[in-house]
């Protein structure tokens, strides 16, 4: 999720290189050097000039030139390699730097080499995919070697048996059975953040950037480190920040959906692009067999295609538009319809009946901007070809904020199409700016009405599903609405001068004393007025959305931001505990949360 109703803001500026002579001051004085050291030397600069003291001038006169020489050069490569460890490690799920050094998790991502003799694999694979010896995790992937692929993609890393009698809890039927969709709501969660990363899920990737940079995304973060550096960084987050005891605590919690965004590229390389081609496929692969043992049913999205369907960061890329709009906007379109070929084929497979029972067509295109009548057109192409690979599963598109009344009467001969849409209600600041019982009330009786017509063939499309939605009543989570740029909460969202979507005046709901700080704290120190707020306000929508076919929350985990992680709102108690048995419904009466004194800037 997202930024939904920002501009598209111009592509950041090219950074020149910096001269070898640059003081740190910002002035560069004459002179040619490195651009990649110059590039380190931006983000270190306190630890340059730190250095730049070094020695005084008595021990200068009696120094050899040679020994300066090579103090510059030791000085030039601590500047380049520093920030670059410091990306490579990055943080784990929880906030904290991660050094990957315990030697039990090195053995444990190891332990899929345990019986494989490395001359199995034939020397023209090695160093490739299919070489697991190059692996940085190994766990729970089949490491045999084999080039077999399905749809012209491989099942490297694939068991041969699986086990679909699991049942992820007592409400839902086990894999093996079918799920009553339209009957029985779904309760899920996305894994946002993992194969598509996103500044404010993982905000330690981007905050070690000098702003200067312009990393903002994925598509600039994988170009400033390079394709060695972005493949280790990139793996190592794949391994990381999701492991298989998230789907077990997801299975604890009462869910029984997972809904799984990735990008293109984990399928399909382009020409010029900076993303780590391939290396994620493997880590999705894993994911949907550790949904299967704990019995979640797995929703695919395509979050990013070629060219772009939105133009925002958690697309990959920040900026223009170029699918099915622009010069290469056909060329695209149909690039993902090849995609979706050759993924339908591979989940067409037996194996994936049972597990993978739904199908995203095209995360959020932006159908506000985008010519709607070819976002359809394409829609049903992609529809019969993945109908024609024989998939049997529903079939996904998003509602692309057109409005949800234009959906009636569309796609009604094709069986299984549904209709997701997101919900939140801090993108609009007619909606952000309600009061803390306001924002309960529009959830039980704005959003349920609305489910309810648009659930209905007779008043709207038909079967629908919530997919993104969140329990945050601020849009202060750092980076949300960009990297560089404020909130609309205080009166700070300012993506440029005229430029459209700046919002320059406080939205909270009085007007004054907006402030991020309380929103931002960790949930310690939270009231206990504002801990129910944020408990009652997330089963409200829950509630409300279950008038469809129910709702998938954004997202499981952050490294930082509690209100957008259903895990560590779970562990903050300001999720319910099960998301079957909740403790309060929109039947209840709703709190008046200012006549308990929770301030309506808090």
């Amino acid at each position: 999720m997202r930024a939904k109703y920002q501009p598209i803001p111009p592509p950041p500026p090219v950074i020149a290189p910096v001269a070898a002579g640059w003081d740190g001051s910002g002035d560069l004085e004459k002179g040619s050097g490195s651009a990649d050291i110059a590039d380190k030397t931006a983000l270190l600069d306190k630890r340059a000039s730190t250095s730049s003291g070094i020695g005084n001038t008595k021990r200068k006169r009696r120094c050899h030139p040679c020994f300066w020489l090579l103090l510059l050069v030791g000085i030039i490569l601590l500047i380049i390699l520093i920030p670059v460890g410091v990306l490579v490690v990055g943080k784990d799920k929880s906030g904290n730097k991660n050094s990957g050094s315990a030697d039990n998790e090195s053995e444990d991502r190891r332990d899929g080499l345990k019986n494989i003799d490395r001359a199995s694999i034939p020397p023209e694979a090695r160093g490739t995919y299919y070489d697991p010896f190059d692996w940085y995790d190994t766990k729970d992937f089949n490491c045999t070697y084999t080039d077999e692929k399905v749809g012209d993609l491989p099942i490297m890393g694939l068991f041969s048996e699986w086990d679909d009698s699991v049942r992820a809890n007592d409400n839902v039927p086990p894999l093996n059975e079918p799920f009553d969709y339209g009957k029985q709501p779904i309760r899920g969660v996305n894994v946002g953040g993992w194969f598509v990363m996103e500044p404010f899920i993982t905000p330690s990737y981007f905050k070690e950037w000098d702003s200067r940079f312009g990393v903002v995304d994925e598509y600039t973060l994988s170009k400033q480190l390079g394709p060695e550096t972005a493949r280790k960084t990139f793996e190592k987050h794949y391994s990381e920040f999701i492991k298989e005891e998230d789907f077990r605590m997801i299975r604890d919690a009462g869910l029984d959906h997972v809904r799984i965004p990735f990008g293109y590229w984990a399928v399909m390389q382009l020409d010029g692009d900076p993303y780590v081609y391939q290396v994620e496929w493997r880590y999705l692969l894993r994911a949907i067999e550790y949904c299967r043992k704990y019995g979640l049913r797995v929703k695919l999205d395509l979050h990013s295609v070629p060219g772009g369907a939105n133009g925002w960061n958690h697309s990959g890329r920040l900026g223009p538009i170029h699918w099915l709009n622009g010069t290469d906007g056909d060329r695209n379109a149909q690039l993902t319809l090849e995609l979706h070929d050759k993924m339908s084929k591979f989940f067409s497979q037996p194996r994936y009946k049972n597990v993978v029972t739904m199908y995203g067509l095209v995360n959020e295109p932006r159908m506000t901007f985008l010519d709607a009548d070819k976002v359809i057109a394409w829609s049903e192409q992609a529809y019969k070809i993945i109908r024609g690979n024989g998939y049997e599963g529903k079939i996904v598109f998003g509602d692309g904020f057109r409005g949800l009344e234009k959906w009636k009467g569309e796609f009604q001969s094709l069986e299984g199409m549904v209709l997701d849409v997101h919900q939140y209600v801090i993108f609009n600041t007619g909606q952000i700016s309600q009061t803390h019982t306001g924002k309960v009330q529009f959830a039980c009786k704005g959003w349920s009405a609305q489910l309810l017509k648009i659930n209905n063939p007779d008043t709207g499309y038909g079967p629908t599903m919530v997919g993104e939605w969140g329990q945050a009543d601020t849009d202060c989570t750092p980076y949300l609405n960009n990297v560089g740029v404020g909130s609309r909460w205080e009166g700070t969202l300012n993506y440029g001068e005229d430029e459209p979507g700046n919002v320059l005046t406080p939205t909270c709901p009085n007007k004054n004393q907006c402030s991020c700080e309380k929103a931002n704290e960790h949930p310690n120190n939270y009231s206990d007025d504002y801990k129910l707020f944020l408990k009652t306000f997330a089963i409200a929508q829950m509630d409300a959305f279950e008038n469809g076919w129910g709702w998938m929350y954004w997202t499981w985990q952050t490294e930082d931001s509690h209100q957008w992680s259903y895990r560590k709102g779970l562990e903050a108690g300001i999720l319910p505990k099960a998301a079957v048995n909740r403790e309060w419904s929109c039947q209840d009466d709703i709190p008046d949360f200012a006549a308990r004194g929770l301030p309506e800037y808090y």
